[in-house]
């Protein structure tokens, strides 16, 4: 049966049900307890799992990494929340050098499987401190996979099956769909990891893109096919693992790229992207591949200037143009 319920409760209900599965999944981070979390994701839990399985910690990024990784190492599987995602700087040494090599340095001897989730992005007001998207730091590292869902439908069922990876997890959560809504099976499901999913066809632009810059691509494409232009797009849904297959085989077939992401320009993962695709589908395009990004500047606090900084769907329109 099929529901429509907000992306914040379908994260919600993915925890109940890996908390209700599998004794060894506990959840740890500032505020997750009886607040139910920053922006909700938790709420409600505390009251039923008590607090041997919904921690609260003190305000140390560190503390919560260090947590998991040591608790992941000996047999737990923990979820834990970074509150905001500007703050992994504060605990980059442990994610960089503890919780990306330990299984390979230990041979694959132990396993880490945690998850730590966390917000991303502009558009809430909320300054250059608490509104980075930062998954290229992310994806730079070996050993961490990257997931960024765009509906409540792929968050409910990738969260499920990052929590039950035998390797650690950043799920990277929109802020601005928080509140979106969508259909969501109400029995159990799951989606694998490193598979993109098409979101709408097309046979004149392939368009590139995850998380919230999903739902401006569509936008994008309702507006273009007012004049006959179709436009395909692609949710990568996880960065790492990455579907290239999917990728290359709409660009063999369309020939032209638009990559689209709310981080800064410069070694932004669509630059990874567009790597791939000329290495592997050089041939096949029939156009200079575009990219549509925020600008290489801290986001603004300013709410004019906030909007000017993210990419909008005219933004993609006119970089369709220019294209075809």
């Amino acid at each position: 049966m099929m529901r429509e319920i907000a992306f914040v409760d379908a994260l919600n209900e993915a925890l109940r049900e890996e908390l209700i599965r599998d004794e060894r999944v506990f959840i740890a981070g500032e505020d997750v307890g009886l607040f139910g979390g920053g922006l909700g994701v938790t709420k409600n839990l505390f009251n039923e799992f008590g607090e041997k399985r919904i921690k609260d910690t003190p305000i140390s990024e560190a503390a919560i990494i260090g947590l998991a990784v040591g608790a992941a190492a000996t047999g737990l599987r923990p979820c834990v929340e970074i509150q905001f995602m500007d703050f992994m700087g504060v605990c980059m040494e442990q994610i960089l050098n503890q919780m990306a090599k330990l299984r390979y340095m230990f041979g694959g001897k132990i396993t880490l499987p945690l998850v730590v989730r966390t917000p991303s992005g502009a558009g809430l007001g909320a300054a250059a401190q608490h509104s980075q998207t930062l998954e290229a730091f992310l994806t730079h590292i070996p050993g961490l996979k990257v997931v960024m869902p765009a509906t409540p439908y792929d968050a409910k069922g990738l969260l499920k099956t990052s929590i039950r990876d035998e390797n650690p997890v950043f799920f990277i959560e929109p802020k601005l769909l928080m509140g979106s809504v969508g259909p969501v099976p109400a029995g159990e499901y799951t989606i694998p990891l490193g598979v993109a999913d098409v979101k709408r066809q097309g046979k004149d632009v392939v368009i590139i893109t995850w998380s919230y810059m999903v739902h401006i691509a569509m936008k994008a494409a309702e507006l273009l096919a007012r004049d006959g232009i179709e436009a395909e797009i692609i949710d990568l849904r996880t960065l790492k693992p990455l579907d290239e297959k999917t990728i290359l085989s709409s660009v063999e077939k369309i020939g032209k790229v638009l990559i689209l992401h709310e981080a800064c320009r410069t070694s932004g993962f669509g630059a990874e992207i567009a790597a791939i695709i000329a290495e592997k589908a050089f041939d096949y395009l029939d156009a200079p591949i575009k990219r549509v990004t925020a600008p290489d500047t801290p986001v603004p606090f300013s709410p004019v200037l906030e909007r000017y900084y993210m990419p909008d769907e005219e933004n993609v329109v006119q970089a369709v143009r220019e294209m075809l």
